[in-house]
């Protein structure tokens, strides 16, 4: 007999034609798609943080969503994107990271002059760059951000 511990993602892009559209709310496409893999240093981070062991804690102060436009596929000992030249890994939005229940939600917003390259692959990291721990990684095509969009990038995971 074992106990079993489950997550489950929801990763959310919110498309804006430009920075005044995006002050409005006025968003012309929502992508939503779940799944992600968690990685092993990402569940070594979890385990240090429940321990009280030295550990960089994802919160607002530390935590990153990246993106990336590599399609190569996830793999637990990954550490952080794969894409060598466009990748980016942006702040957290001010409320950010949130507890809800059971879910934890990370926000970021990726401005006019931020990502401007495919999106392919995503995670959330407790640092500015793959050096930091990588909590998962997601592969997932969500089209090319131009010059002059916003998008913002939410992750929520939900735990039981």
């Amino acid at each position: 007999m074992f106990d079993i511990a489950r997550h489950k993602t929801k990763w959310t892009v919110r498309k804006y034609k430009n920075d005044e559209a995006y002050r409005r709310g006025d968003h012309y496409e929502v992508s939503e798609f779940d799944g992600n893999l968690l990685l092993n240093e990402g569940i070594t981070a979890l385990q240090n943080l429940l321990i009280g062991a030295a550990e960089t804690a994802f919160n607002n102060a530390n935590s990153y969503l990246g993106v990336g436009d590599s399609d190569t596929a996830a793999a637990a000992g990954q550490t952080g994107l794969q894409a060598v030249t466009n990748k980016l890994y942006k702040a957290m939005e001010a409320t950010y990271p949130q507890i809800s229940e059971q879910t934890t939600t990370w926000r970021s917003v990726f401005g006019s002059s931020d990502g401007n390259f495919a999106w392919k692959e995503f995670t959330v990291a407790s640092g500015n760059s793959d050096a930091a721990d990588n909590l998962n990684r997601k592969v997932s095509d969500q089209g090319t951000k131009a010059s002059g969009q916003t998008w913002t990038l939410d992750l929520a995971i939900t735990w039981s």
